[in-house]
């Protein structure tokens, strides 16, 4: 396929977590800022991408303009995984890591999104071997810091059909209440964000292992200590990491290191559905649970149904439990009694809503 056209776009949506009004910082906010890729071949046909852009949406859609673009328009793209290997080494120095791989990200999924639409097929069709009509999910709730409002919330949460729910809640006082209020059958994790020192999470893993814990998600920082965390495993509570690491390169590192249960590959961070494809093969390969990282309305939480679609092993996908003021996509039609439907259009199977990309268009 020729590409003929590459376009960005940030497009900046509000959403509402019924918690306590705060100052937008990097842990609290209250808009989604979707970093857009819109690329077009020779024959009109049009895929999209997300390229993760929480914060950083202006840096990304910078990178991609500035040094992605011209690796595309013009070129002919066959085989998109050998395409995204030799950027990623065309593109090496200027970082592995970050707004290179977020930037890449976003155009390797338009480009699988443009290739399954030429063809005709859902987007899982090209990705493997799929008997999966639907993936159930978890509702991953902000960070509330409140032990009345995160237990009403994650009430709220399964009156609404999910049955499983992560807090973002860095206090074993925060999490004994919230289990409280769901009882002991809910599964439940939470993500510190690397809040915690490795003294710290040693002691706190007994009492979270008595609360019946599903996960610990990041617990220290750096999240790239693999040494450390490793030394974390088999205290009663399983480890898992992955959304701030890029490349199938670290996730193998950390595999091979034993450090997590499970990993949290983000399809928006990690290089694209290309990557993510690799590094499911190392999951398989070293025998890791994978759950993916999907906080995402846009193409990105499509894309992610549809690559869990084709790995049996992965049992849920993450679903931002917030109300946005509009929805790229109607997300809606596919949530169904805690899980979602793969779409079954072509692509990534369901068409932008484009009234609400106009409206809240940001540049």
């Amino acid at each position: 396929m020729k590409i003929t056209r590459l376009q960005t776009f940030v497009v900046e949506i509000p959403f509402h977590d019924w918690g306590k009004e705060r100052p937008k910082t990097p842990t609290n906010w209250h808009s989604l800022e979707n970093v857009l890729v819109r690329v077009e071949d020779e024959l009109g046909n049009v895929g999209w991408g997300e390229a993760f852009g929480y914060f950083v949406a202006d840096g990304t859609r910078a990178l991609i303009d500035r040094l992605l673009a011209p690796l595309v328009v013009g070129q002919t793209i066959t085989d998109i995984p050998a395409w995204n290997l030799d950027t990623q080494f065309r593109l090496h120095i200027f970082g592995r890591y970050g707004v290179t791989m977020f930037g890449l990200s976003g155009v390797d999924m338009a480009l699988w999104d443009l290739k399954a639409q030429r063809e005709g097929v859902p987007l899982h069709q090209l990705l493997g071997q799929s008997s999966r009509t639907a993936i159930p999910a978890y509702a991953s709730l902000v960070r509330y810091g409140d032990n009345g409002l995160a237990p009403a919330i994650c009430e709220k949460a399964l009156e609404e059909g999910f049955r499983h729910i992560k807090l973002h809640e860095n206090t074993v006082h925060e999490v004994a209440a919230c289990r409280r209020a769901i009882g002991p059958d809910i599964p439940l994790a939470t993500d510190v964000n690397c809040s915690w020192s490795i003294a710290d999470t040693r002691q706190w893993l007994p009492m979270l292992a008595e609360h019946g814990l599903a996960w610990l998600e990041e617990p220290i920082f750096p999240p790239e200590d693999f040494t450390a965390l490793a030394g974390l495993r088999g205290n009663g509570v399983p480890i898992s990491a992955g959304e701030n690491w890029c490349t199938a390169v670290q996730f193998e590192n950390a595999m091979r290191d034993g450090a997590v249960d499970s990993i949290q590959p983000s399809v928006t961070k990690v290089g694209g559905i290309s990557e993510c494809l690799r590094i499911a093969a190392l999951a398989d390969q070293y025998g890791t649970l994978v759950l993916p990282h999907s906080p995402y309305f846009g193409p990105g939480l499509l894309a992610t149904l549809h690559l869990a679609a084709v790995q049996p092993g992965v049992p849920l996908v993450e679903f931002h439990y917030v109300e946005a003021d509009g929805w790229l996509y109607d997300i809606h039609s596919l949530k169904h009694d805690g899980a979602f439907r793969v779409p079954t259009g072509n692509g990534l199977g369901l068409d932008i809503e484009m009234s609400v990309f106009e409206r809240f268009l940001r540049c």
